[in-house]
């Protein structure tokens, strides 16, 4: 689906085009094209293919989606696929964005994603002094759309570390914490698949030898690597994070384990006192000491009882009851 196409010359936007005007713009000196497509079909990305002249390889890498994030030159033009990352209900939704990029073009395509980047085109129109820079501008001011909606998937996700760590204190059952700590983890690692490979794509952007179309741009791309740098150091605490969080809920349920054994055992001796004392006397013996004794019963009791409350008072002081 087309979402929107335009030419720019110097900073302004000068028309919105059809499909079939792309070419008359292209040709244009000082002038490039910014087409943003939405779930393309293969055969829209033919088309632009034709129209821009992309490189076939790029292309097949868009149709069949599910790549790394990466930064590919194909001559004077870059292709780049980053992954959005959004937060949903339970789980993240993970879509992805490719990035064609040459010296009088820019296309994007994205896929999967709910949240579109109206606001990046409107953000670049609203600053013609950096738009003049060109298609270079413009794959910084995408990625970094990308890159800080990374930050309140982070936010959440503290978020809902704090909210478990307070459950395992609270008594919940042991198997369900262990469950929503899995869960988070597979989700930290979910957004680490993104913004890790996506760091070493923002780095060749700004050092080094940097692609004849990012020229002038170089220091977008490193605040982009400084903002990646930050994210990718908060998922591995979050990581470490999770790790002990899993450590401890294991602990305490070892910890509960043992305060149940301890009161078994306990109630065990409460029991045990009276039943061997009851086990003496109830053998069938003719010749027992105080067997035939007036005050054996009520002593046999007593002395049951007794030893049953001393008993229950060493185990309460010891905490096992």
């Amino acid at each position: 689906m087309l979402i929107n196409c335009a030419a720019y010359q110097d900073g302004k936007k000068i028309a919105d085009l059809r499909k079939d005007e792309i070419r008359e713009y292209l040709i244009r000196p000082g002038c490039f094209v910014w087409v943003a497509l939405k779930d393309a079909a293969h055969e829209e990305l033919v088309e632009m293919q034709r129209q821009f002249g992309l490189h076939e390889l790029a292309v097949e890498d868009a149709s069949h989606g599910h790549q790394r994030p990466k930064l590919e030159e194909y001559g004077d033009s870059l292709f780049a696929v980053v992954h959005t990352v959004e937060s949903a209900s339970e789980d993240l939704n993970l879509g992805e964005f490719s990035i064609f990029v040459g010296k009088n073009y820019v296309l994007s395509v994205r896929n999967r994603t709910r949240e579109g980047f109206s606001e990046v085109r409107a953000r670049c129109e609203r600053e013609p002094h950096l738009l003049k820079l060109g298609a270079g501008f413009v794959l910084y001011a995408l990625i970094d759309a990308v890159v800080d909606r990374y930050f309140p998937v982070i936010d959440d996700l503290e978020g809902e570390l704090e909210q478990v760590e307070r459950i395992i204190f609270s008594g919940s059952p042991a198997r369900e914490n262990i469950e929503r700590l899995y869960g988070l983890k597979q989700k930290l690692t979910t957004l680490k698949h993104a913004a890790g490979p996506l760091q070493e794509t923002a780095g060749k952007l700004h050092g080094g030898r940097v692609p004849e179309v990012c020229l002038g741009t170089q220091e977008y791309f490193r605040d982009v690597y400084d903002h990646l740098l930050r994210i990718n150091q908060s998922i591995d605490s979050l990581r470490d994070m999770v790790t002990t969080a899993i450590t401890v809920n294991l602990s305490l349920s070892q910890v509960q384990e043992n305060e149940t054994t301890k009161r078994l055992a306990a109630c065990a001796a409460l029991v045990a006192v009276p039943t061997m004392i009851a086990g003496v006397y109830g053998m069938n013996f003719r010749n027992m000491p105080e067997l035939n004794w007036a005050f054996g019963y009520p002593l046999a009791v007593g002395l049951m009882v007794v030893i049953d409350v001393y008993l229950f008072y060493r185990f309460r002081k010891a905490k096992w009851l």
